[in-house]
Order: C-alpha cells, then sequence, then structure tokens
C-alpha cells in the first residue's frame, strides 16, 4: 500500500533497537497513529501492553538472525533502522571502529536487505535514524561519525536504487537526544518522544532528509534546494542514463 498523510495508520512497522530510548518512544508513536502492527527489534526480550507488539530477537550484526527475522514477517510497510552504536573514542583502536561500522552501517544494510522483499511489495518505505554527525564529524566520537557518515551515504545510494520499486528511504539527521547515548555531553538535548513523532511527520511529508529536533531542524531551510541535493540529484541520474 503506497505511502500516505499518515504512513503508520493500519500498517505494519518494524523499529529495531526498539528497548529504550528514541526506539522505544518510535514504537508508541506508532501505536499512537494508529499502526496495525509494529513489530520490535531488540536483543534481549521486551515486555509491551500493547497487543499490536510483537517482539522480534534481532541482533542486527547476526546476518543469520536477521534472516530468521525476516521469515517470521509475512508483510511490512514501514522499516525503521533505529539500532545504534556510540562510545567515545580517539580512533587509536580500530576495532572500536570496525563495531561502529558494523552496527551502524553493515546492520542497517543487513536489515534492509534481508526485509526489502516485504516493503517492495507494501511499496512502502525505509526510514535510517542517523545523525548531524553524517554531516559534520563530532571529534569526541569519529568512530561514530565516520560510521553515521557512511550511513547517510547508504542511504543516498538506497533511495536511488529502490525507487524504481516504489520505496520511499528516508533519512533522519538528528541532533543529540536525551538518551543513554548522549547522557555525558554537555549540551541541550530533545526528547525522545518529540523526535519519533516529528520523524513520522517527516515520512508522511515525504522528507527525503528529515531534521527531527530543534539543533537540526536550523539545517532544514534550503535544503532541499541545497548543493547537496542537487548533486545527489545528478549522481541519482547517472543511474537512470546507464539502464
Amino acid at each position: 500500500m503506497p505511502m500516505s498523510e499518515n504512513s503508520v495508520a493500519n500498517r505494519t512497522v518494524l523499529v529495531t533497537g526498539a528497548n529504550r530510548g528514541l526506539g522505544r518512544a518510535l514504537v508508541d508513536e506508532a501505536l499512537r497513529r494508529g499502526a496495525a502492527r509494529v513489530y520490535a527489534g531488540t536483543r534481549q526480550p521486551l515486555a509491551h501492553p500493547d497487543e499490536r507488539v510483537t517482539t522480534l530477537n534481532l541482533d542486527v550484526t547476526d546476518e543469520a538472525g536477521i534472516r530468521a527475522a525476516a521469515k517470521s514477517v509475512d508483510a511490512l510497510d514501514v522499516l525503521v533502522n533505529n539500532a545504534g552504536q556510540s562510545v567515545y573514542d580517539d580512533l587509536g583502536d580500530p576495532a572500536v571502529l570496525e563495531r561502529h561500522l558494523a552496527v551502524n552501517l553493515f546492520g542497517p544494510y543487513a536489515v534492509t536487505q534481508a526485509f526489502l522483499p516485504q516493503v517492495t511489495q507494501a511499496r512502502g518505505a525505509v526510514v535510517n535514524v542517523l545523525s548531524l554527525a553524517s554531516l559534520a564529524s563530532v571529534p569526541v566520537m569519529p568512530a561514530y561519525s565516520i560510521s553515521k557518515a557512511a550511513a547517510f551515504s547508504l542511504t543516498q545510494s538506497l533511495r536511488a536504487l529502490l525507487a524504481p520499486r516504489g520505496v520511499r528511504v528516508h533519512a533522519v539527521l538528528a541532533g543529540p537526544l536525551d538518551t543513554d547515548m548522549t547522557r555525558d555531553l554537555p549540551i541541550p538535548k530533545a526528547a525522545p518522544a518529540s523526535v519519533a513523532q516529528a520523524i513520522f511527520d517527516g515520512v508522511d511529508a515525504g522528507e527525503e532528509e528529515i531534521f527531527p529536533d530543534p539543533m537540526s531542524a536550523s539545517l532544514a531551510p534550503g535544503w532541499a534546494a541545497g548543493g547537496v541535493k542537487a548533486l545527489e540529484r545528478e549522481n541519482a541520474a547517472l543511474l537512470a542514463a546507464s539502464r
């Protein structure tokens, strides 16, 4: 079913990293908007009082587990790749960078590929929760920034590749949220509930880049007509020309 003004009403949604923070807020917001079924992807069991919630055992770094989870889901309209990794580092340990890439880049890639048949059948949407660090590195979290920049490029590539199938791909370029991930950062932080609401508002509005909080919203004016989007469209045209 094509997306409409309410992208989740009477539809099926999957949120990864759904056990806490923004993930839990996204589950609750999807329910508030009338989702028929919400799959909560978590590594740990999740108890939710709403009978529309189905917990999926889903570790985004476990490809076999991802494939098994995908086989248990018959239909899916909206996939929200929210699971993420974030720790402070100085790029001194390559294992830290590899872990960030495994979760923040290869994780959403693997989950999207596994659930793509269902999303394509629904002519639905993929929503990748990224960060302003995708656009400008945060030097105290360089591995995180690198992985999110790569995930933004993945999102742009998927957008061009999946558009002919009727699948919309959204990038959520969020500022700091009031979650465990940013607890130690001495900066203003947005509430997960308000960010979850803004994310689904952006999907409803068909925004390719969603700026869901006060800090990120400062970049929204002019973004669609800016140089980055113009270059993305030019590059996407190469794909059409090559067919």
